[in-house]
């Protein structure tokens, strides 16, 4: 999978290009009625210019006082550039964006860049700038930082990443997030700088970390077998409402050991997607889990890639 179209909901709200979407004679939307997404050419030789240009011209258009979401979409090459440019502008416009509840950063598809070339920065300084910001969505992983701190509003943290490095995942589950609810991590393969181990992910599977989660993904890994087995006897599980282990390399190991763990049956959704699961094993979770009202997604069994291929030849949705 690569990404391939631009987010058109952030939010619960529909989003709007302000260059790409305005039509003459057209009014704009109510600044609180659309997640703006502000972006340049992939292609803009002085990108952090162009962005800055597009930025204020979108400060102009609306009122900045009552804009909700904001998406942070290509800043020009930002396989050669990162996104301290749109994060410094964001951060300085702190005192006009006052209404500032949800933000996310590299809404970039593959024509643009492939999302393991998008170079990120550390996100720290924007959760500082805005204390009432509620959602957070990151896209990328090369160059992405975060600084451990202590966030009162922080309700939904989303990285999407090929491969997430140690680094950042750790001064996350370092953090006071004590209103999160939502947590997705996409961890990715080695090859792409994703060197997040089991033991990484012993805080947060320890349910200690942060008390209101009440929905996890720990998706899009090379080790999904291995998080499936340790999620069995993971204290978080029963926190939780929706558990997310989908487009990695789920196999019959991984399926079959979540299933003897600790009952799932408290669940509202199971999400599978993207697994490489035998039809008998299918059966198995959806005999043991949706007679009890978990709603279970087992679509996109996949096939192990053959020979020359090494190892053995399962894959995650998301790599380069």
């Amino acid at each position: 999978m690569t990404f391939n179209e631009h987010l058109t909901r952030f939010y619960g709200l529909p989003v709007y290009d302000i260059d790409e979407d305005r039509q003459e004679g057209v009014p704009l939307p109510e600044a609180g009625a659309a997640a703006w997404r502000v972006a340049t050419s992939s292609w803009d030789g002085d990108d952090e210019e162009c962005w800055a240009v597009a930025f204020a011209r979108f400060l102009k258009a609306v009122d900045p006082a009552g804009v909700r979401a904001l998406i942070v979409g290509c800043w020009g090459p930002s396989y050669d550039t990162d996104a301290g440019g749109p994060l410094d502008a964001i951060v300085a416009a702190a005192d006009r964006l006052t209404s500032l509840e949800a933000v996310f950063v590299g809404d970039v598809v593959v024509e643009e860049s492939e999302v393991s070339w998008i170079n990120l920065c550390d996100m720290s300084p924007l959760l500082t700038a805005y204390p009432g910001l509620r959602e957070l969505g990151v896209r990328g992983g090369d160059t992405l930082e975060f600084t451990a701190i202590r966030h009162e509003a922080l309700a939904s943290l989303t990285i999407e990443t090929g491969g997430l490095p140690r680094g950042p995942l750790r001064a996350v589950l370092d953090s006071e997030l004590p209103a999160l609810e939502r947590l997705d991590l996409w961890l990715g393969v080695s090859a792409y700088g994703g060197d997040v181990e089991l033991a990484d992910l012993q805080p947060l599977l320890s349910g200690g970390a942060f008390p209101e989660l009440r929905h996890l993904g720990l998706r899009n890994s090379e080790i999904q077998d291995e998080i499936a087995a340790a999620l069995a006897g993971a204290p978080v599980v029963a926190q939780l409402r929706t558990l997310d282990l989908s487009l990695g390399t789920l196999g019959d190991a991984g399926a079959a050991a979540l299933l003897a763990g600790q009952p799932l049956t408290h669940l509202e959704r199971l999400d599978l997607h993207h697994h490489f699961l035998s039809e008998a094993m299918e059966e198995r979770v959806r005999e043991a889990l949706e007679p009890h009202g978990v709603e279970v997604d087992l679509s996109g069994r996949e096939t192990p890639w053959g020979e020359p291929w090494a190892g053995d030849g399962m894959y995650t949705m998301v790599s380069e």
